[in-house]
C-alpha cells in the first residue's frame, strides 16, 4: 500500500469511528457534488496482486450502494445541466451529478440497468479518439506491458532504467517508479516510452482501447436514452496544460464539434483529461469559458458551494475510487468533510 493510500485508510478509520463526518456535514457538504467514475464491471484481473488501474474500476454492486446511501441522505439525482442551474438558485436540497468519463463499453453493460432502476441521470465524457480508435489509453498499455515482461530496459530523457518485473511485487514497484517519471515529465516522452514499452510486450494499443471503449454507433444509441448526456472530453485524452495553447484549444473545441456532428445534439460540457492540477489549470479554465462550455470539470476533490458559479470551468468531482469500495465510505465522502481537510479549508480550488 502507497503512503497516500495508508492516510487514506486512517482518514476514513477515523471518520468513520468518530462519526465526526456527520458533525461537520452542515458546514463541509455544500450545495452537492459531482460523482467521477469509470469502469463499472465484474472483472478481477489476472493477477490481484498487480493491479495498479483497480483504483479506475468498481463493482456493480458498489454503484448500486453508493446510489442508494446518496437518496437515503437525502441527496437528489439531477443532470449536470441541472446541478450547474442549481448553484445560480437560492439553496435547496443537496443534489448529485453523475459521471463516466472515456466512454467505457462496460457502463452500457453493467452501469446503465443499475441507473435505469434509481432513475439517475448521467453524463458520459467521451474522448473522441477512443470512439475513433485513434488515441492510446496509455495507463492500461503500461500496466499490461509490465504484466507481460519480466524486465524493463527503457530510457526515460536522460535516465536508463532497467528494471526487473518477474513477481508482482516486482512489477508493483516498477510501476510506481515509471508512473511517477513519466506523469511527472512531457507527455511526449510519456507516450513514447510507454509506446516502447507496449511494442516490447507485444501490446496491440489499438485493441485495447477497442476492448475498453464504446464505439460512435454504441455512443449515438447511449445518447438517446433519456437518462443520458454526452460530454466532451478531448480529443486524444491529453493532459491540456502540459501543451501549448493552440493545441489544448483545438483538443477542446474539435472534440466537442465532432460529438455534435455524430450525435446530432449539443455537447455543453467538458471534462479535462486526467484532470488534476497538472493537467488543467487557470488557462484552460479560461479556454473553456471562451469555448463557450456551460461547465467544465476537474477531478480536483471537493463539493460544490456557491461560490462555483463564478468557477463553471473549474468545478471540483468526487472519485468513487475501486480501492475503497467498503460500506460507509459514501456516507464519509459526501459529507464533505474529507475535502475541507484536503483543500485546507477551500472552499474553491480554481488556481
Amino acid at each position: 500500500m502507497s503512503i497516500k493510500s495508508a492516510v487514506i485508510k486512517v482518514g476514513f478509520g477515523a471518520f468513520r469511528a468518530t462519526r465526526m463526518h456527520r458533525l461537520l456535514a452542515p458546514l463541509t457538504r455544500g450545495r452537492g457534488a459531482i460523482l467521477t467514475f469509470h469502469h463499472v464491471r465484474c472483472w478481477r484481473p489476472a493477477d490481484p496482486a498487480f493491479a495498479p488501474n483497480r483504483l479506475l474500476e468498481i463493482e456493480p454492486g458498489f454503484l448500486d450502494e453508493t446510489l442508494r446511501v446518496a437518496r437515503a441522505l437525502g441527496f437528489e439525482l439531477v443532470s449536470l445541466t441541472e446541478a450547474v442551474r442549481r448553484l445560480d438558485e437560492p439553496p435547496g436540497p443537496p443534489f448529485l451529478a453523475l459521471t463516466f468519463d472515456d466512454g467505457a463499453r462496460d457502463v452500457n453493460t453493467f452501469a446503465l440497468p443499475i441507473l435505469e432502476h434509481h432513475q439517475a441521470p448521467f453524463t458520459m465524457f467521451v474522448a473522441t479518439g477512443f470512439a475513433d480508435r485513434t488515441a492510446r489509453m496509455w495507463w492500461l498499455e503500461l500496466e499490461r506491458a509490465l504484466s507481460n515482461l519480466d524486465a524493463v530496459d527503457v530510457a526515460v530523457g536522460a535516465d536508463r532504467l532497467f528494471l526487473r518485473t518477474r513477481s508482482a511485487a516486482e512489477k508493483c514497484a516498477a510501476w510506481d517508479r515509471l508512473y511517477r517519471m513519466l506523469r511527472d515529465g512531457p507527455e511526449e516522452r510519456l507516450l513514447a516510452v510507454t509506446a516502447q514499452l507496449a511494442a516490447d510486450a507485444d501490446v496491440d494499443g489499438v485493441a485495447l482501447v477497442d476492448e475498453m471503449c464504446m464505439d460512435w454507433p454504441e455512443i449515438i444509441a447511449l445518447s438517446r436514452h433519456p437518462l443520458a448526456s454526452i460530454g466532451a472530453h478531448s480529443i486524444t485524452h491529453r493532459m491540456l496544460a502540459k501543451w501549448p495553447e493552440a493545441v489544448a484549444r483545438n483538443e477542446m473545441a474539435a472534440s466537442r464539434a465532432r460529438i455534435e456532428k455524430r450525435i446530432g445534439r449539443p455537447a455543453p460540457h467538458f471534462a479535462y483529461p486526467v484532470g488534476d492540477a497538472t493537467s488543467a489549470g487557470p488557462r484552460e479554465f479560461e479556454l473553456a469559458a471562451a469555448l463557450g462550455f456551460v461547465s467544465a470539470v476537474t477531478t480536483r476533490p471537493g463539493m460544490l458551494f456557491a461560490g462555483h458559479r463564478a468557477h463553471k470551468t473549474a468545478l471540483p468531482r468526487i472519485s468513487i475510487n475501486g480501492l475503497w469500495q467498503r460500506p460507509g465510505m459514501v456516507e464519509v465522502l459526501l459529507s464533505g468533510a474529507p475535502f475541507a481537510l484536503w483543500n485546507g479549508g477551500r472552499r474553491i480550488n480554481a488556481v
